[in-house]
């Protein structure tokens, strides 16, 4: 598979790209946290430049190799917080709306209430909605795996 586009998309959108992440790193949420939800949903969308890059990014905030090789299976190990836990279902619901599923359910966002103020919510849900639009972005220009943005 060949990338069909070379270089970075409009200066604009990488403007309006980079404030949103601000936005997401601002919101006081567990930087680990944010980079599971990342990976997460882009594993779901088979995003393989998202989860390279997830992954790369993660390691820089400590988070281990174990860790990283058992998001995909986080329900049945017993390697992330009840927090963390709650944020990867938020991931997983709110990703996989196309599926037919049932969305975030009141069980679900009241399991992500409990462990998250609204600030860090706020951040949580804004990185998954990101991470959506580049998994999206990257399948319709066949971005390759490989690099960290």
């Amino acid at each position: 598979m060949q990338a069909r586009m070379n270089g970075p998309v409009n200066p604009d959108v990488m403007t309006a790209i980079q404030l949103l992440n601000k936005a997401v790193h601002a919101g006081g949420a567990d930087p680990l946290v944010i980079e599971l939800v990342h990976l997460r949903a882009s594993q779901i969308n088979g995003c393989s430049p998202c989860v390279f890059a997830g992954v790369a990014s993660a390691k820089k905030h400590g988070e281990s190799d174990e860790r990283l090789h058992n998001v995909v299976s986080w329900r049945e190990t017993p390697f992330f917080t009840q927090a963390e836990r709650a944020a990867l279902a938020l991931a997983e619901a709110a990703t996989r709306i196309q599926d037919g599923a049932s969305g975030v359910t009141d069980e679900i966002w009241d399991a992500a209430a409990a462990h998250f103020d609204q600030k860090q919510l706020s951040a949580i849900i804004l990185n998954i909605a990101l991470t959506n639009f580049f998994n999206r972005l990257n399948h319709t220009v066949r971005e390759q795996a490989g690099k960290t943005w």
